[in-house]
Protein backbone atom coordinates (compact mmCIF):
# COMPACT_ATOMS: atom_id res chain seq x y z
CA UNK A 1 0.00 0.00 0.00
CA UNK A 2 1.35 3.68 -0.44
CA UNK A 3 1.12 5.92 1.93
CA UNK A 4 0.64 10.21 0.93
CA UNK A 5 0.81 12.88 3.13
CA UNK A 6 -0.23 16.32 1.86
CA UNK A 7 2.78 18.78 0.89
CA UNK A 8 1.16 21.58 -0.78
CA UNK A 9 -1.43 23.23 -2.90
CA UNK A 10 -0.66 26.02 -5.08
CA UNK A 11 -2.56 29.25 -6.51
CA UNK A 12 -1.28 31.26 -9.50
CA UNK A 13 -2.11 34.97 -9.12
CA UNK A 14 -1.29 37.95 -10.79
CA UNK A 15 -0.12 39.62 -7.42
CA UNK A 16 1.19 37.03 -5.23
CA UNK A 17 1.25 39.64 -2.16
CA UNK A 18 -1.72 41.07 -2.07
CA UNK A 19 -3.27 37.66 -2.30
CA UNK A 20 -0.94 35.96 0.37
CA UNK A 21 -2.46 39.44 2.79
CA UNK A 22 -6.22 38.50 1.66
CA UNK A 23 -5.41 34.85 3.04
CA UNK A 24 -3.85 36.32 5.91
CA UNK A 25 -6.21 39.14 6.94
CA UNK A 26 -9.54 37.49 6.03
CA UNK A 27 -8.28 33.64 7.07
CA UNK A 28 -5.43 34.20 9.81
CA UNK A 29 -3.12 32.42 7.55
CA UNK A 30 0.59 32.60 7.93
CA UNK A 31 2.84 34.09 5.26
CA UNK A 32 5.80 32.54 4.87
CA UNK A 33 8.93 34.69 2.60
CA UNK A 34 11.46 33.78 0.44
CA UNK A 35 13.52 34.95 -1.25
CA UNK A 36 11.66 35.83 -4.88
CA UNK A 37 8.07 34.43 -3.87
CA UNK A 38 5.49 34.63 -0.93
CA UNK A 39 3.71 31.80 0.24
CA UNK A 40 1.17 31.33 2.97
CA UNK A 41 0.46 28.22 5.38
CA UNK A 42 -3.26 27.72 6.65
CA UNK A 43 -4.12 25.13 8.91
CA UNK A 44 -1.58 23.23 8.53
CA UNK A 45 -0.95 22.89 4.77
CA UNK A 46 1.81 24.80 2.51
CA UNK A 47 -0.11 27.15 0.23
CA UNK A 48 2.55 28.16 -2.94
CA UNK A 49 1.47 31.02 -4.61
CA UNK A 50 3.08 31.23 -8.07
CA UNK A 51 3.03 34.40 -10.08
CA UNK A 52 0.94 34.92 -13.25
CA UNK A 53 1.94 37.75 -15.98
CA UNK A 54 1.19 39.37 -18.99
CA UNK A 55 1.85 36.28 -21.87
CA UNK A 56 2.25 33.40 -19.68
CA UNK A 57 -0.53 31.75 -21.44
CA UNK A 58 -2.59 31.14 -17.76
CA UNK A 59 -5.81 31.16 -18.43
CA UNK A 60 -8.15 33.68 -16.17
CA UNK A 61 -9.97 31.88 -13.23
CA UNK A 62 -12.90 30.46 -14.06
CA UNK A 63 -16.50 31.65 -12.97
CA UNK A 64 -17.72 28.19 -10.76
CA UNK A 65 -19.56 26.06 -11.10
CA UNK A 66 -16.31 24.17 -13.49
CA UNK A 67 -14.61 20.64 -13.64
CA UNK A 68 -11.64 20.02 -11.74
CA UNK A 69 -10.67 21.33 -8.22
CA UNK A 70 -14.07 22.84 -6.62
CA UNK A 71 -13.18 24.38 -3.53
CA UNK A 72 -11.48 23.29 -1.12
CA UNK A 73 -13.05 23.11 2.67
CA UNK A 74 -12.10 24.17 6.32
CA UNK A 75 -13.21 23.24 9.64
CA UNK A 76 -13.83 25.39 12.40
CA UNK A 77 -15.53 25.33 16.08
CA UNK A 78 -18.39 27.52 15.51
CA UNK A 79 -19.57 28.90 12.72
CA UNK A 80 -21.96 31.41 13.40
CA UNK A 81 -18.66 33.22 14.90
CA UNK A 82 -16.69 32.45 12.48
CA UNK A 83 -18.86 33.92 9.65
CA UNK A 84 -19.16 36.93 11.86
CA UNK A 85 -15.72 37.49 12.21
CA UNK A 86 -15.59 37.22 8.39
CA UNK A 87 -17.87 40.08 7.32
CA UNK A 88 -16.26 42.36 9.65
CA UNK A 89 -13.32 40.99 7.83
CA UNK A 90 -14.62 42.19 4.16
CA UNK A 91 -15.57 39.14 2.98
CA UNK A 92 -17.53 37.60 0.34
CA UNK A 93 -19.89 35.15 1.32
CA UNK A 94 -21.38 33.12 -1.83
CA UNK A 95 -23.55 30.89 0.35
CA UNK A 96 -24.28 32.07 3.58
CA UNK A 97 -24.04 29.64 6.63
CA UNK A 98 -26.87 27.10 6.96
CA UNK A 99 -27.79 23.50 8.10
CA UNK A 100 -26.72 20.98 4.90
CA UNK A 101 -27.20 17.72 7.08
CA UNK A 102 -27.68 16.30 10.68
CA UNK A 103 -25.01 17.66 12.34
CA UNK A 104 -23.36 19.67 9.74
CA UNK A 105 -23.36 23.27 8.71
CA UNK A 106 -21.48 24.92 6.14
CA UNK A 107 -21.29 28.44 3.84
CA UNK A 108 -18.86 29.21 1.14
CA UNK A 109 -17.11 32.24 0.50
CA UNK A 110 -15.31 34.07 -1.95
CA UNK A 111 -11.20 34.45 -1.65
CA UNK A 112 -8.61 35.75 -4.29
CA UNK A 113 -9.11 34.85 -7.86
CA UNK A 114 -12.17 33.06 -7.81
CA UNK A 115 -11.47 30.34 -5.77
CA UNK A 116 -14.38 28.87 -3.25
CA UNK A 117 -13.57 27.98 -0.05
CA UNK A 118 -16.25 26.06 2.10
CA UNK A 119 -15.62 26.37 5.88
CA UNK A 120 -17.92 23.58 7.97
CA UNK A 121 -19.04 23.05 11.38
CA UNK A 122 -19.53 19.66 12.20
CA UNK A 123 -20.67 17.29 14.94
CA UNK A 124 -21.63 14.26 15.74
CA UNK A 125 -25.32 13.60 15.47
Amino acid sequence: MITFKWDHLQLRSPDPELTALWFERCLDAEIIRKPGKVDIRLAGIDIFIAPVGEGDGVAPAPLPPYQGLDHFGLTVDNLDDVAAELKQRGVVFTQQPKTLRPGVRGCFIRGPQNIAIEILERHLP
